[in-house]
């Protein structure tokens, strides 16, 4: 798996936005796993709700490019 220099949306792993995806390439996770771990705790969080997480992360991270991997 391609491992990404800054944190981006990823243009490989992308279900919706790329969001879970980026974070998963950054880390160097399963991003599988980044989403699991991302639905879990959104359910248990009653303060912020994780779509809100979810559409601020897609408007504030920038989308992968190809110089982005390395």
């Amino acid at each position: 798996m391609a491992k990404l220099a800054k944190l981006h949306r990823s243009q490989n792993h992308r279900i919706i936005a790329g969001v879970m995806g980026g974070i998963a390439e950054y880390v160097g996770w399963s991003p599988t796993w980044v989403r699991i771990l991302f639905f879990i705790i959104s359910s248990l969080s009653v303060a912020v709700p994780g779509i809100l997480i979810y559409i601020i992360l897609w408007l504030v991270m920038p989308k992968a490019t190809a110089e982005s991997y390395q």
